[in-house]
């Protein structure tokens, strides 16, 4: 199937904890096999740095071909990342706190093998703060430690808004508040953690009761897009807190925030990305461990993830990848 055979290393939590059914990251593993590569696995706590290069234990994989959550572990092994991984995925999900700093790090020092996101600009954009290099693409938005610019900012939206922490992932930590609500000063000493940790506070959207639309970007052109919708009872769209995956097509205003965002994202080195876009409004960029993929697929009847690991074959082959 291929010209080459790959080895392929995913930086990635657990694999036992990830859930087979929705996993982008298993996927991607899947498909990598799938065509004949070989797919190695490696924690975090796996890398390190030995005479200025980069190492990992890594552990042979390999997935049961029904994606029935069964796979089998080959020995671990010592590899110098340089010499014999052609390509890391960096799939460990947020948040971005000290440890995964340092291993984006120590991926960053690799010179032959490829590094999927750029690890420079995954330190280097916040998922929350990045979308505000596009202001006039986003609602409006603050970012701030104190709880009196955030009452302050609620306030002047008419009495309402959204906050969450800049570090949380899956929809940790966001909240929707509004004026007369007797915990408005309690969740915000939470999210705050009183006022030692930044919050973004957003504009309400109320279009997300239509759907929170992830679109996944691959090289900063569309790849796919799926609509997720709350549940009656929840604020927050994201699939595991109950909300529903709805087929999505792309509207004029996806792919003008597209035209603007995309070029941005390939000179940056953001291979694989997910925006969020609700109603017409950008609300955040998803560069570390984006998902949506399985989604997708079910609802489209497509492969995304071919896609992407032919984009990545033919990365390795343009850099001189034997």
């Amino acid at each position: 199937m291929i010209s080459a055979r790959r080895r392929m290393l995913f930086v990635m939590d657990p694999i036992e904890g990830e859930d087979f059914a929705a996993s982008t990251t298993i996927v991607l593993m899947h498909e990598a096999q799938r065509r004949g590569h070989e797919v190695l696995f490696a924690q975090q706590a796996d890398l390190s740095i030995e005479l200025g290069r980069a190492c990992a234990n890594v552990t042979p994989i390999t997935l049961d071909a029904t994606l029935n959550g069964r796979f089998e572990r080959g020995e671990p092994r010592r590899a110098v990342l340089d010499d014999e991984i052609d390509v890391a995925f960096q799939r460990k999900d947020p948040p971005v706190d000290a440890d995964y700093v340092a291993a984006t790090q120590i991926l960053g020092t690799c010179r032959r093998s490829l590094v999927l996101n750029r690890p420079t600009s995954v330190i280097a954009y916040n998922e929350k703060l990045f979308a505000l290099h596009f202001p006039d693409l986003m609602p409006e938005t603050t970012v701030t430690r104190s709880i009196a610019e955030l009452r302050a900012f609620m306030k002047s939206l008419g009495g309402e808004m959204i906050v969450k922490p800049l570090d949380g992932k899956g929809g940790e930590g966001i909240f929707h508040l509004y004026e007369g609500e007797r915990n408005v000063s309690s969740i915000l000493e939470q999210v705050s953690q009183f006022e030692t940790r930044w919050v973004m506070a957003q504009r309400y959207l109320p279009a997300v009761r239509d759907g929170d639309k992830r679109i996944l970007l691959l090289e900063g052109e569309p790849l796919g897009a799926v609509l997720r919708v709350p549940a009656d009872s929840e604020v927050r769209a994201n699939l595991h807190v109950g909300g529903r995956a709805a087929q999505a097509g792309l509207s004029d205003a996806d792919r003008r925030i597209i035209a603007r965002v995309g070029p941005a994202l390939r000179e940056a080195g953001l291979f694989f990305v997910g925006i969020d876009v609700i109603g017409d409004k950008l609300t955040e960029i998803n560069v570390t461990s984006p998902t949506g993929m399985q989604e997708i697929n079910t609802l489209d009847g497509v492969r995304l993830e071919e896609a992407v690991i032919a984009r990545v074959e033919a990365l390795i082959a343009e850099r001189g990848g034997a």
